[in-house]
């Protein structure tokens, strides 16, 4: 007795299918008509696409906005906290008239230096994503302790201190500015 040819047994499958799917496919129904597009159902769809677009796009701005405030808000106490003292540490030795208030005062200069540095590269790198109020008042600390650096420089032991307290004001305000701007965690 001889078996069946797994092969042709297959073809013939396969024909017999093509075949019964060419038969019914032939029998469907058409429909009469004209398409047409349903403009209340085309509107709907292209407003709320447009909304959730908006939707999606205000959500990533503001999320953007989000982590600038954080990224400069946060560090800011710590940056400029080491200026602070180290400013604080030069006025205590030049009013001392110590031995180091040379060292101090240029410890002093460079601390406001870097920390000013620090705080306008984070604002830079943060660029439009940052409030733009915040951003001026990042910006006014830069100048005010850029300009406490180059008062600080100037300071010998007879140096008058009005150039230097004007300008330590200026830090002063700008400091307390962007802490009040700045969300508190």
């Amino acid at each position: 007795m001889k078996l069946l040819n797994p092969r042709g047994f297959g073809l013939a499958s396969a024909t017999v299918a093509v075949g019964l799917g060419l038969v019914i496919a032939g029998c469907a129904n058409t429909v009469d008509g004209t398409p047409t597009v349903n403009q209340a159902e085309a509107t709907s769809y292209k407003a709320e696409a447009a909304t959730s677009s908006s939707a999606a796009a205000a959500s990533k701005a503001a999320a953007a906005q989000a982590k600038a405030i954080t990224d400069n808000c946060d560090p800011f106490r710590s940056t400029t906290g080491t200026a602070v003292d180290r400013y604080n540490d030069f006025v205590d030795a030049h009013d001392g008239q110590t031995a180091d208030q040379a060292d101090k005062r240029d410890g002093a200069a460079n601390a406001l230096d870097d920390a000013a540095h620090t705080v306008e590269t984070r604002v830079n790198a943060s660029g439009s994503d940052l409030p733009a109020d915040l951003a001026q008042k990042f910006t006014d600390y830069i100048a005010a302790a850029r300009g406490l650096a180059a008062e600080v420089r100037k300071m010998g032991n007879n140096s008058s201190v009005g150039p230097l307290n004007d300008a330590s004001h200026k830090v002063n305000d700008a400091l307390n500015a962007v802490r009040n701007a700045c969300p508190t965690r």
